[in-house]
């Protein structure tokens, strides 16, 4: 009996972790279906009210709520699942060549190369955002999808994660397509791209979710509305006052933001578990 209430305890912390992570995520969902003046009132009801329809088509596709004006819902989901692609698929793309360089090829200062790119892990936007921003502002990508994602493209910790994996391949295999007559490009795609798919498909989900929840960066580089992206905007809508705000399309947009991320994380979760706890060699 005793040993029956011991195993008990820990899914008795699991559900309380849970509850409480899960709590705010529900209010902000209840408060998605109430209109602005039961909100504003303190008194959110626990139970869905009858405005999600209204409230989710409003913030969607228009600019001017009860109170404010605001950048469709729309526009910034756009703009954050352009930028989220981008800077996933370009650190994927860069770090993979760039490991596959050091870890592959015997070329002068090889190793000097690689430090060098791991120690970029202690220059982070938010440390060189001042003459990161003079850079992107003399080449004229400001407001543009360009100057949201080339200085967060660069991965050093992917880098070093796919040269980690890379140093595992057995050096049969190597010898094997060597024997077959591949050359480097064809041992990459034929070989070590398959083997790496499942690796890919973890930092993908990593690097997609790093690209959507950017703040700091889009808020220095964009000054237009309408690149705008969902955290952002989010942000914006909230004022300083409760009754300048309308805090029913604040929830259903903050509803609509937290979709995207959620859906890549429940479409890839297979492939997410077994690239960090397995390989495929």
């Amino acid at each position: 009996m005793t040993r029956r209430w011991t195993a008990l305890v820990p899914h008795a912390v699991l559900i309380l972790g849970v509850l409480v992570f899960a709590f705010p995520i529900y209010v902000t969902l209840i408060g998605s279906t109430w209109d602005s003046a039961t909100i504003g009132r303190g008194s959110l009801p626990l139970v869905p009210g009858g405005e999600a329809l209204h409230n989710f088509t409003q913030a969607w596709g228009e600019t001017r709520g009860n109170r404010a004006m605001y950048t469709p819902v729309r526009t910034m989901m756009l703009n954050s699942l352009i930028m989220a692609l981008i800077i996933a698929v370009g650190k994927i793309a860069i770090s993979i060549i760039s490991a596959y360089a050091v870890a592959f090829f015997r070329f002068p200062l090889r190793m000097v190369f690689f430090w060098m790119i791991f120690m970029t892990l202690m220059l982070p936007v938010e440390v060189r955002i001042v003459p990161t921003y003079k850079v992107v502002a003399d080449l004229g990508m400001i407001d543009s999808y360009a100057g949201l994602t080339i200085p967060l493209i660069a991965s050093a910790t992917a880098t070093l994660l796919f040269r980690q994996f890379f140093l595992t391949i057995p050096d049969e295999l190597i010898e094997a397509a060597k024997i077959d007559g591949a050359g480097a490009l064809r041992f990459f795609v034929d070989v070590v791209l398959p083997l790496s798919r499942t690796n890919i498909a973890a930092l993908f989900v990593i690097l997609f979710i790093y690209g959507w929840n950017q703040y700091l960066w889009p808020l220095v580089v964009t000054n237009s509305a309408e690149m705008e992206t969902m955290v952002i905007g989010v942000t914006k809508m909230i004022g300083n006052g409760d009754s300048a705000n309308d805090w029913n399309l604040i929830m259903a947009t903050t509803v609509l933001t937290m979709l995207p991320p959620v859906a890549v994380v429940v479409l890839m979760q297979r492939w997410f578990v077994k690239g960090l706890v397995d390989t495929e060699k």
